[in-house]
């Protein structure tokens, strides 16, 4: 038997084998194949296949580019969305990098759903699908810890880790609609013009860390969540950090970052796991530092 007739009996025994176990389990799925079995093994049947592609070699053939809410829920219930805002002097001070000029404007960390999180490995980042937004990810949403030219190693941190949880939401049942609804409410808050407006802004002078939150309860009228990164040794203050303003679940309306009755909510991982950093804590009272940008000179 020729090399190319026994490898076509053995593409179509795996074929065989995958149809038959489909229908004998009808719960049970192949989850990948190789690239030269996709290309190849062309089986009717129930059977939903795999192929390798996509930001890490993963996509998936067939699969809906939305999803319907009631796939999603089940143990991963969630009761607010929680919007994040960093600002990138205190993110390259806390991973330690030396980053090249970062933004001097508050920029998008990510829009999380309380208390949940990686809900459906299954449904991999794919870039092409909001390749349209790019310029404004580019400018609003950017990677400051990594070099990549796309900052795609950061959005598929989120979308893995927190938007395959917001996607509960019909609104945001797609990688399009998460980014883009992410990107309006960016825009919609307004963060970077409303503390310039109350006359906060980055200083060599410490602040007292009511001033921000009085500052942004009277502007939003919620409480917001504002966590800094602590001092360490031979600092005499904290640095404010980052910024979360919560929304409703279904509508996406500001609501109240606690309430008196809430239990504390999961501890969300501040940078992606392959990044060493000492972390962001919620804000003691007291005095807080607001850095500014540091140049490098050209």
């Amino acid at each position: 038997m020729s090399p190319a007739v026994a490898r076509r009996a053995l593409l179509g025994g795996l074929c065989l084998a995958l149809y038959c176990l489909c229908q004998a389990d009808k719960s049970w799925r192949p989850v990948f194949l190789p690239d030269e079995f996709q290309k190849k093994v062309q089986c009717s049947g129930p059977c939903d296949f795999m192929t390798a592609a996509g930001d890490h070699g993963l996509s998936s053939v067939g699969r809906p580019q939305e999803k319907d809410a009631s796939q999603l829920s089940g143990k991963h219930e969630w009761k607010k969305l929680i919007m994040v805002q960093h600002w990138p002097e205190t993110v390259c001070e806390d991973v330690q990098n030396n980053c090249r000029d970062p933004p001097d404007y508050w920029t998008i960390h990510g829009l999380w759903a309380d208390k949940s999180e990686t809900c459906n490995r299954s449904w991999p980042f794919n870039l092409e699908e909001i390749k349209d937004l790019l310029p404004e990810m580019r400018t609003y949403w950017p990677d400051v810890i990594h070099s990549s030219p796309n900052c795609s190693h950061f959005w598929k941190h989120e979308w893995d880790k927190h938007g395959t949880c917001a996607a509960q939401v019909d609104a945001l049942n797609s990688q399009k609609k998460y980014f883009s609804r992410c990107l309006d409410l960016y825009k919609e808050l307004d963060l970077n013009s409303k503390l310039l407006k109350l006359g906060i802004k980055p200083s060599i002078n410490y602040y007292h860390i009511e001033d921000f939150r009085d500052a942004l309860a009277r502007v939003y009228g919620v409480i917001p969540k504002i966590q800094c990164l602590p001092p360490r040794q031979g600092e005499e203050v904290q640095t404010i950090g980052q910024i979360e303003l919560c929304l409703t679940k279904d509508h996406q309306q500001l609501r109240n970052c606690t309430e008196p009755e809430e239990p504390p909510a999961l501890g969300q991982e501040v940078w992606p796991v392959d990044v060493a950093a000492e972390g962001l804590r919620v804000c003691e009272d007291g005095p807080v530092f607001y850095p500014p940008p540091k140049r490098t000179k050209h």
